[in-house]
């Protein structure tokens, strides 16, 4: 029988030249977005930290990691939202092992 629900942990990197307000605006709505679709298990704000690699010719950004658990096919629809907000500089997730 297949799973209904996994764990999937996703990490997303805000722009950095948004303001405070702005940038718990975008945070906010995803942790909406997926609390909605699922259950969240934690939130960590790791804040603006340096780039492997300039994106965007710029050197940092506000890195965002929510663990969640949802149905299989939440995942594919937060990517392509991610993908679409202009907001988000890069994002990926993570099916993690039980």
């Amino acid at each position: 029988m297949a799973k209904i629900t996994a764990n999937y942990e996703v990490i997303f990197i805000v722009d950095p030249n948004l303001n405070e307000e702005a940038t718990a605006a975008v945070v906010a709505k995803f942790k909406e977005m997926t609390e909605a679709r699922g259950t969240i298990a934690e939130v960590e704000e790791w804040g603006k930290r340096r780039l492997a690699y300039p994106i965007n010719d710029l050197n940092e950004g506000y890195y965002v990691r929510i663990a969640f658990a949802a149905d299989a096919a939440y995942p594919a629809e937060l990517d392509r939202k991610l993908r679409i907000d202009s907001n988000i500089m890069r994002s990926i997730i993570v099916c993690m092992e039980e």
